[in-house]
């Protein structure tokens, strides 16, 4: 098999091979088909996100496959069927597990995730628990089935968030990937012309026009004598967030789901959050929302998750350096592998 192997106490990334693993008891080797990248991945490489520090790893946490092999103790899947991974899971000891949030489990949630702590998805094949696969639901594809992991999180976030109703004034903070997928998840529930998206960079702003949404779309200085009852974070930019608190009503959230750089700080000012009974959240990973998110993307593939109108483009294995280039440069919104 060939897998794209990161190096973290050297930061360097490579292309190499090995001998197809052979699942355990309890595991399933997939054929991995797409596998994206995600900004937490850019960050993994660049050394400023938590991740597996003591030998190689595979990166990776959003891929589709089909199952090539079985462990000998997993009954409830069978091979050739179409697939999901859902890269999270819990230790299923803890209090944090007990109550539903195992994305909160110190040993299990973000500190344990297929292709941050363990072996992912870059890869023409990946080993997994048998906990952690989905079967595609009908008339899924491949590479929009890859969107499962994102969407998934999109999902979570939906359920803290709402109540949002049509009519409510959303501002969406950036319209990279992430953006442009919470633009979608907002249009899809019915909301249209009250939806305004902030963006610095020109080009990321005609990008959005493809989606035939209908929103609004302005750089952030456009955006004075405007407000808004919820204020959605896609950039994990401090600053960004900061001038948006300003622009929310009496009453307004701000919702922080872009990942942020962990040094990176937000400055509010408690009377402004006093006065209007404010409220920030943060949305971290899926818990539990993994089927959520591949009822979203059976919901969304034909109208929204076109790869040329949220521009992702596609790469070979081998092409990892011209995937994060083009990522770097911003010339797309997100790069997804075709390992096999």
């Amino acid at each position: 098999m060939e897998f794209l192997s990161f190096n973290p106490s050297t930061k360097q990334l490579m292309l190499d091979s090995c001998a197809i693993p052979k699942p355990k008891e309890d595991e399933v080797l997939i054929k991995v088909a797409f596998s994206g990248i995600c900004g937490t991945d850019l960050h993994i490489l660049e050394g400023s996100f938590p991740a597996k520090k003591d030998g190689c790893l595979t990166l990776g946490h959003e891929f589709s496959g089909t199952i090539e092999a079985l462990g000998g103790a997993v009954k409830t899947l069978k091979i050739g069927q179409k697939v999901a991974v859902d890269p999270n899971s819990g230790c299923n000891k803890c209090s944090f597990c007990h109550n539903g949030k195992y994305h909160f489990c110190e040993n299990g949630g973000i500190n344990n995730t297929i292709g941050i702590f363990r072996n992912g998805g870059w890869a023409t094949h990946a080993v997994v628990p048998e906990t952690q696969v989905h079967l595609l639901p009908e008339g899924v594809e491949m590479p929009q089935a890859a969107l499962t992991e994102p969407l998934s999180c999109l999902a979570h976030g939906w359920d803290l968030i709402n109540p949002v109703n049509v009519g409510s004034k959303v501002l969406i903070i950036g319209s990279g990937i992430i953006g442009l997928l919470w633009a979608c998840l907002l249009h899809l529930h019915g909301l249209r012309k009250t939806v305004s998206i902030s963006e610095p960079q020109p080009g990321r702003r005609a990008a959005v026009n493809k989606l035939d949404l209908d929103y609004d779309v302005n750089s952030p200085g456009d955006l004075n004598g405007q407000s808004f009852d919820l204020a959605m974070d896609c950039s994990g930019s401090g600053p960004a967030m900061e001038a948006a608190v300003p622009l929310l009503r009496r009453g307004g959230r701000l919702c922080v789901f872009g990942v942020a750089n962990p040094n990176a700080t937000l400055t509010l000012k408690p009377f402004e959050i006093y006065m209007k009974e404010l409220q920030v959240l943060g949305v971290n990973i899926n818990p539990f929302s993994f089927p959520k998110g591949l009822s979203l993307v059976q919901a969304m593939s034909n109208r929204y998750l076109v790869f040329d109108k949220l521009g992702i483009k596609v790469f070979r294995l081998s092409e990892y350096k011209e995937a994060l280039e083009a990522l770097k440069k911003g010339q797309i919104s997100k790069a997804m592998f075709r390992c096999n």
